[in-house]
């Protein structure tokens, strides 16, 4: 053996510059920039919809990551993996509105008082509208905080979009999260609704001018400024159809965001932190126009937290009933061998069928209860407490259906 034979080893110093190292950092670049452009189109698709008087509200920013999907190529995708958390998220905003309409009281003046306890007498909002509402002319700051207020499902939305390009887990975990924040919200406004501060005001809780209406003065500003003649061309129907204004605590404006945050944070790295930036903007924005007290806000980030951590580190708790069952029942029934793959396909079809055929008897019998509860008045009608029961087992069933479009 030639101990004076020449090294074939690379320097450490030399490492840098390998054609596979280089390969992989412009293969990296590559994989970042559709995530760029997706969400410089968000944002201008955003600001072009306010302008132009169109709501920008989950459905039509569904319509629009879908287009961007088919651009990039995964239109099948898109659908396959959107549509049952869209469905899911549709009805839960439906069934929403009936959160406030089961005789609880009303909490208005104790909310006021822990406000006033946490900032020394005072309301944020009356001393924020003090320092910053001109006595005349528009309001640029209640200008900017419409617009901020009507992003409320664009940007969370979009974080999902770069997620599902980037990782389909890792949006399977926010759309998880945002759910059992959705559900956790809800809960809440059935046995503790709460007034916002411009609904205190108009009833004679809070002294008169003490919270104005910004929003209202926002919108029609821009209204004016586009030509919009001060209402949408086009807006959420649900919300038109089913609102919930006593719908305070906890702030899912103030919410949405912060999971959007946390959930960016842990798999962007730095680049998450510009959704802080964002959230805090939406902590303001809500404050400033009356829509929010502040402790609204502050429950909403805990209840975002919470969610976030169930959902990303409470995995033996979440994702037993969501993940093995009934696969393994069906994987244990199954042969193992060479053809490894195929059983895994004939795994995930049969746990498909499974997951669709549960679902679809959960929501069908919720279809049936609800339906008999509002024609006939059956236990108590859709007045009482219990028509929620048949709701849940609707949600539950979307919610299980959706499991088979899981299965790769």
């Amino acid at each position: 053996m030639d101990d004076t034979a020449p090294s074939t080893a690379v320097p450490d110093s030399a490492i840098g510059t390998t054609p596979a190292l280089r390969g992989s950092r412009l293969q990296q670049r590559n994989e970042r920039s559709p995530l760029a452009v997706v969400a410089v189109y968000v944002v201008l698709l955003s600001g072009l919809m306010i302008a132009k008087g169109i709501a920008a509200t989950p459905d039509v920013v569904a319509v629009a990551l879908g287009l961007a999907a088919i651009v990039l190529g995964r239109g099948r995708l898109f659908l396959r993996d959107w549509i049952p958390f869209l469905v899911l998220f549709f009805a839960y905003e439906l069934m929403r509105g009936y959160a406030d309409q089961f005789g609880q009281q009303v909490h208005i003046g104790d909310v006021i008082a822990l406000e006033r306890a946490l900032f020394g007498g005072q309301l944020p909002t009356t001393i924020l509208q003090a320092w910053l509402h001109p006595k005349s002319g528009i309001d640029p700051w209640a200008v900017a905080a419409t617009v901020v207020y009507f992003l409320h499902f664009p940007l969370p939305l979009a974080v999902g979009f770069l997620l599902w390009l980037r990782r389909r887990a890792a949006y399977y975990d926010f759309v998880a999260a945002l759910v059992v924040l959705s559900m956790a919200a809800f809960v809440t406004y059935v046995l503790l609704p709460v007034a916002p501060p411009w609904w205190a005001e108009q009833r004679g809780y809070l002294p008169p001018g003490a919270v104005l209406p910004l929003k209202e003065l926002g919108f029609l500003a821009l209204a004016t400024t586009f030509g919009f003649d001060g209402h949408y061309v086009y807006s959420y129907a649900f919300y038109n159809i089913n609102p919930n204004q006593l719908a305070a605590i906890p702030s899912l404006h103030a919410a949405y965001p912060f999971l959007a945050f946390l959930v960016a944070r842990h798999y962007f790295g730095r680049a998450g932190w510009l959704m802080l930036l964002y959230s805090a903007a939406v902590w303001f924005s809500i404050v400033y126009l009356g829509e929010h007290h502040v402790v609204d806000a502050m429950a909403g980030v805990l209840y975002a937290s919470l969610a976030y951590w169930l959902v990303l580190h409470a995995r033996t708790v979440i994702r037993v009933v969501a993940e093995i069952w009934p696969s393994a029942a069906i994987a244990g029934a199954l042969p193992s061998g060479s053809a490894g793959q195929n059983v895994h396909d004939i795994q995930s079809r049969r746990s498909g069928f499974v997951d669709i055929a549960q679902g679809g008897a959960s929501c069908a019998l919720g279809v049936a209860v609800a339906a008999a509860m509002v024609t006939t008045g059956f236990a108590g009608g859709p007045r009482s407490p219990l028509y929620l029961l048949p709701w849940v087992a609707i949600l539950v069933g979307l919610w299980r259906a959706s499991m088979a479009f899981r299965h790769d």
